[in-house]
């Protein structure tokens, strides 16, 4: 999930791609432009979650029984914000899908930050040099308070590496995947992205959705169909 905001129109475009099948291969996206505030967003969003949920039945059998959402554009003064009132709604909107079953559902929530100053080295003898793709920081400059990670997905041979920190603010009903399978799972995602045959700085979902919400706010101005969007069309 991934957010582009207009402040020409005053319009926000809340980009959503939901993973259909286990190899992260199909695809169904949800762009809904809003204009006012928490609670049309909330009701747009619960639209969109029953879409996917639906598409995900229709070519599984069933309700997916963990989800994990990747959430990018948050700061970190927006963190308790998210948490409290973004989650806490989408959770009510899965309860009325999910019903008596919400109870065995595993869900994560991890917001994705780009924006980051820190970075990290390793030391080859007597130098510093940039860590390798896959490396994971996960102790002494982390949060205090929650369960966070800088992960470099990329190998850079001009200048420093950029880290990417995910910071894991929900999680429920899910203590089968530990935080290492987290990690883990993160750094595979970021192979998958279609339109580069190596690492991106985020899990490929992630970019996705900010393509898509990218593409309705600047170029579309306007919803796409609901025809095109088991596609790929933001690519």
């Amino acid at each position: 999930m991934d957010t582009y905001h207009d402040k020409r129109q005053s319009v926000s475009v809340q980009g959503i791609v939901f993973s259909l099948n286990e190899t992260f291969t199909q695809y169904y996206s949800y762009s809904p432009i809003v204009k006012g505030g928490k609670a049309e967003l909330h009701n747009r969003l619960e639209v969109g979650f029953n879409l996917a949920l639906q598409k995900f039945r229709e070519k599984n059998g069933d309700l997916p029984t963990r989800i994990i959402l990747y959430r990018d554009g948050v700061g970190d003064s927006m963190l308790e914000e998210v948490k409290n009132s973004e989650l806490l709604q989408l959770k009510q909107s899965l309860s009325k899908i999910y019903g008596e079953r919400m109870s065995s559902l595993g869900f994560k929530a991890i917001v994705v930050k780009k924006l980051v100053s820190s970075r990290m080295f390793r030391k080859q003898g007597s130098q510093l040099r940039n860590p390798a793709p896959g490396t994971v920081l996960d102790d002494v400059i982390t949060m205090p308070n929650f369960v966070d990670f800088f992960l470099v997905s990329q190998y850079v041979n001009q200048g420093t590496v950029t880290p990417t920190h995910y910071n894991m603010i929900e999680d429920v009903n899910d203590a089968n995947i530990k935080p290492d399978q987290v990690q883990q799972l993160t750094y595979k995602l970021t192979h998958l992205y279609f339109n580069w045959p190596g690492t991106i700085r985020v899990p490929a979902p992630c970019h996705y959705a900010h393509r898509l919400a990218y593409l309705v706010g600047q170029n579309l101005m306007e919803e796409p169909s609901p025809q095109i969007c088991d596609r790929l069309f933001f690519l």
